[in-house]
């Protein structure tokens, strides 16, 4: 861990240089039930390898975890089928908005990787189908669980179903992959999960600590425990660096120079390796539908602390 670092120091320096912003961009308004969110609020967290949390800002205040939900079924996806689940969902940069249909008529069904909405509904089919009796949701709630220590993450019962009622473009990319024979299990069961999945409930303080494995090679370096493989993780950070923030990976790259995943919820998880796991919130998105606050507190907390992984 980098020494002389006050964490509390930049963190709240970063608060405060990005108050000015709060309230800017807008809340996501395709789904309903996240329309509601005060895009006044703000939070900032990391949790290094010794477990500590440094933040400021709303760190206990819940919101819809969205697309970041993706990082942890991924995970169990990789757990079941290893290297087998790329002969089905692609590791490239989409360049395309996330939930776009145009790139499967020509690609036969194959989305180009697990974070785009097509590409994670295939993940979901993945999981379903190496499930027990628990089920895919049951098991990505429990790893979500375990890896935040926080027993109150939850599914929002209100954002599943507004998913549910507005996910008509969702709807379109499962049954459309469906025909190519990618999706494997009853496009209504994939459907459900993936809804489900995506209304994720968590603070921007659990978030932080449940993206902790990912920074110390796939193991809590707290409880000892293991939760995927060394070269996984390294995977996932690769992927979550090239394609966490779907049209706008590479500028968040360029800006920011850390491994991520946003959801539209007004979330960015973003991964130190070695260092900590650090957590964004703020719902007013830019136009790519990435925190616009959010992703601004992340460039300025990189290079305060000079934490940007191509930086020698």
């Amino acid at each position: 861990m980098p020494a002389n670092l006050d964490w509390d120091d930049i963190i709240h320096g970063v608060a405060r240089d990005v108050k000015s912003h709060l309230g800017k961009g807008e809340v996501a308004q395709y789904i309903p039930a996240l329309a509601n969110a005060d895009p006044h609020s703000f939070a900032l967290v990391l949790t290094t390898l010794d477990g500590k949390a440094h933040g400021a800002g709303d760190l206990d205040l819940p919101f819809s975890a969205q697309s970041i939900s993706k990082l942890f079924m991924l995970t169990l996806a990789l757990e079941a089928w290893g290297g087998d689940l790329w002969k089905r969902v692609g590791r490239e940069p989409s360049g395309s908005a996330f939930n776009s249909i145009a790139q499967l008529e020509y690609e036969e069904g194959i989305p180009r990787n697990p974070f785009i909405n097509a590409g994670a509904l295939v993940v979901t089919d993945a999981v379903i189908s190496a499930s027990s009796d628990e089920g895919a949701l049951a098991g990505m709630l429990g790893l979500v669980r375990r890896a935040s220590g926080s027993s109150r993450v939850r599914i929002d019962p209100d954002v599943a179903e507004s998913e549910k009622l507005w996910g008509h473009r969702n709807k379109s990319l499962a049954h459309f992959m469906k025909s190519f024979h990618i999706i494997e299990n009853d496009v209504d069961e994939v459907l459900d999960t993936y809804f489900c999945q995506c209304a994720l409930e968590t603070t921007a303080r659990e978030l932080s600590r449940a993206g902790l494995f990912l920074a110390a090679d796939g193991r809590d370096p707290v409880s000892g425990k293991r939760f995927t493989e060394v070269g996984r993780s390294t995977r996932i950070n690769a992927l979550m660096m090239m394609c966490g923030h779907y049209d706008m990976s590479g500028d968040f790259a360029y800006r920011v120079g850390l491994p991520g995943k946003s959801g539209v919820g007004g979330g960015i998880l973003c991964i130190i390796p070695g260092v900590g796991s650090l957590c964004a919130f703020s719902p007013a998105l830019n136009r790519s539908g990435n925190s616009l606050v959010g992703t601004r507190a992340l460039e300025l907390f990189a290079r305060r602390a000079g934490m940007n992984v191509f930086r020698r």
